[in-house]
């Protein structure tokens, strides 16, 4: 059996883009990755983006905002960044393979009204899927 390739998502808080990307990676990935996310400076799981993953048969209720710094000795081939602040602050990690960024827009920053902001929400959720399935098929 193939060893799994270990990846890491990074974003400033860790409450919404990289645990979505986490929670994509880790559905569609099935069983050929091993998938973690993190916070430069993590604020707990967004409400949002629970439900707008949960709106497509992926639960992330269990998740857990992280930081970083519980990777810090650990090695991961793929780092992927998905927020700019995320990249400028983005630590070393000795022997990662590969550090790919991907920015999206931050769906906790969308105002309006509840449905409005659910919609940013959505968009950033189906953003994030599209870039995790080009990764994938580019042989991850």
């Amino acid at each position: 059996m193939p060893m799994k390739r270990r990846i890491l998502f990074l974003c400033t808080g860790n409450s919404c883009r990289s645990q979505m990307a986490e929670g994509w990676l880790r559905h569609l990935g099935k069983d050929r990755f091993e998938v973690a996310s993190a916070g430069i400076h993590p604020v707990g799981l967004n409400p949002g983006a629970v439900e707008v993953m949960r709106e497509v048969g992926i639960e992330i209720s269990g998740h857990r905002s992280k930081h970083v710094r519980e990777f810090s000795n650990q090695r991961f081939d793929v780092v992927i960044t998905v927020c700019d602040r995320a990249k400028e602050s983005c630590p070393l990690f000795p022997g990662v393979g590969r550090v790919l960024h991907w920015n999206f827009d931050d769906p906790a920053s969308a105002v309006g009204t509840s449905e409005e902001r659910l919609a940013v929400f959505r968009r950033v959720r189906d953003e994030i899927q599209k870039k995790i399935r080009r990764f994938m098929r580019q042989g991850a």
